[in-house]
């Protein structure tokens, strides 16, 4: 394990989810966002990157490219930058964060601090991967290998990612076989979600959330739909990759080949292969 830093801190088509940072092209291989292959070569935020698209300095396969979402297979397509081939990002890594609450999942500190902040020393430009909202804090993976974005957000993967929430509210056997059922929010319906009751404290009920999918905010409006109250709301796993119990809030370390490799070897995720929950 490397040394810890010590840093302080749609259409409701049901049972699909769209990645707002990769999606598949009609060959079925995975792609990555142009604003994100940008954020990843070091040009520029994601937001930056955005409107220097949109002005026409960047070019797919020799041809000017103005929509950020474009898709882009890496090692396949040239993607040039006032004419001039990205840089190398460098050396792939990968970093495991247990992210504070308060700060941003974002490259673009115009809102505010962000969990790129606690890692202005580590050379090269990592970015996100995925989201925790700010009010959420715990495992949250930073990287610029862009297969490996490409593959954990890809929603036909369907990584498994483990959340433990403190509530209050009246939480009761008919409040947990609402939140296991098909919910809809925002016009779509979910997919059914693992809720296990962990304990009970003081008038506080903690959960267990696992969700194969990940729309934005989700298990925070579905709590709210069911009329609990989130106190706190922390990530503890992606797949087998489990937040360390002794990496304190803004601590981070890299990943090392064997669990990037686990990450990448998760194939598609069949939903209908799922067992019953209860």
């Amino acid at each position: 394990m490397k040394t810890k830093n010590r840093s302080a801190d749609a259409s409701p088509t049901p049972r699909r989810t769209v990645s707002k940072e990769s999606s598949t092209d009609s060959g079925g291989e995975a792609t990555l966002r142009l604003q994100l292959v940008l954020a990843q070569a070091g040009i520029a935020s994601r937001r930056r990157a955005a409107e220097m698209i949109r002005a026409g300095r960047v070019r797919v396969n020799a041809k000017v490219i103005r929509e950020p979402g474009h898709p882009v297979v890496l090692g396949r397509d040239q993607v040039n930058f006032d004419n001039q081939p990205l840089p190398n990002p460098g050396r792939r890594r990968t970093l495991l964060m247990n992210k504070p609450i308060g700060l941003l999942c974002s490259a673009d500190g115009a809102q505010g601090k962000t969990v790129c902040d606690l890692i202005a020393s580590v050379p090269g430009r990592l970015v996100p991967v995925g989201r925790l909202d700010r009010d959420s804090g715990g495992l949250l993976l930073l990287s610029n290998d862009g297969a490996l974005i490409a593959h954990l957000t890809h929603p036909r993967y369907g990584h498994r990612k483990i959340y433990r929430v403190e509530v209050a509210g009246p939480c009761n056997a008919a409040t947990l076989a609402r939140l296991r059922e098909p919910m809809e929010i925002d016009g779509y319906t979910l997919r059914p979600v693992q809720v296990t009751l962990l304990r009970k404290q003081g008038g506080h009920t903690w959960l267990r959330f696992v969700l194969h999918e990940g729309r934005n905010r989700q298990i925070r409006k579905m709590c709210a739909q069911v009329g609990l109250n989130i106190i706190s709301l922390v990530r503890i796993a992606i797949d087998n990759l489990q937040l360390p119990e002794d990496l304190a809030p803004g601590q981070w370390r890299e990943l090392s080949a064997q669990e990037i490799k686990a990450l990448l070897n998760q194939g598609p995720h069949d939903p209908e292969g799922e067992p019953t929950l209860s």
